[in-house]
């Protein structure tokens, strides 16, 4: 008799779409002291996200609170008839005192906090907010117990940048320290598989669904 094959649970772990501050060049660190709502671009793209995954089976969508998140969510979730939950953990990093610079303006005011920064942000956080180890701490806590209550369904999870780059970079075993080396186009989407007690990574940051969405 062939055993029984474990059964797998799906994520597709969805950046935000792009808001005012996103489109910028260059771009505003944008943490979670503020709360922008959608930029137009930012809704096609989420509308492309959603016809994207119109066809494809989800059984439930969570959401960081933060309205850029929560928006998108709600967009992707329509044609599933879902509602989607919001998770607190799953709020983007503060970036504490650079919130709403670019990272040029922070250089130039602060060089030697982001030096540390960028030397280990796992470590050293910015400047009056988290650091990535607090981030993933809180974030992957909240994901791992999301896809536990989940058991062999398929789950959408919209959050941020940083918090899903820290995600990723774990179930690489990149770590928090070098979670940088994961960059996410806003509604980019990364397939995540839970098989039992073995998490892998299908897909990271696919965003061909989003050719011809111009600015």
């Amino acid at each position: 008799m062939t055993p029984d094959l474990p059964m797998q649970t799906t994520l597709y772990l969805i950046r935000h779409a792009a808001t005012p501050a996103n489109l910028e060049h260059p771009a505003k660190l944008q943490g979670c002291r503020v709360d922008p709502d959608l930029a137009p671009t930012g809704v096609r793209q989420a509308i492309a996200t959603r016809n994207f995954l119109a066809v494809r089976p989800i059984d439930v969508v969570y959401s960081s609170p933060l309205r850029r998140s929560l928006r998108t969510a709600e967009i992707i979730a329509e044609p599933h008839g879902l509602e989607p939950i919001t998770v607190e953990a799953l709020i983007e990093c503060d970036v504490g005192d650079w919130e709403g610079q670019s990272w040029e303006e922070i250089r130039a005011a602060d060089p030697e906090s982001y030096a540390r920064y960028h030397a280990n942000p796992a470590l050293n956080g910015y400047a009056g907010g988290e650091n990535f180890q607090e981030v993933y701490d809180r974030s992957a806590r909240a994901i791992d117990e999301i896809l536990g209550r989940h058991f062999g369904r398929t789950v959408v999870v919209v959050s941020h940048h940083i918090v899903n780059r820290i995600y990723l970079a774990g179930v690489l075993g990149l770590g928090p320290a070098r979670a940088r080396a994961v960059s996410l186009d806003n509604c980019g989407i990364s397939i995540v598989h839970r098989d039992g007690a073995r998490t892998s990574i299908a897909t990271i940051n696919a965003a061909f669904h989003l050719q011809g969405v111009a600015a």
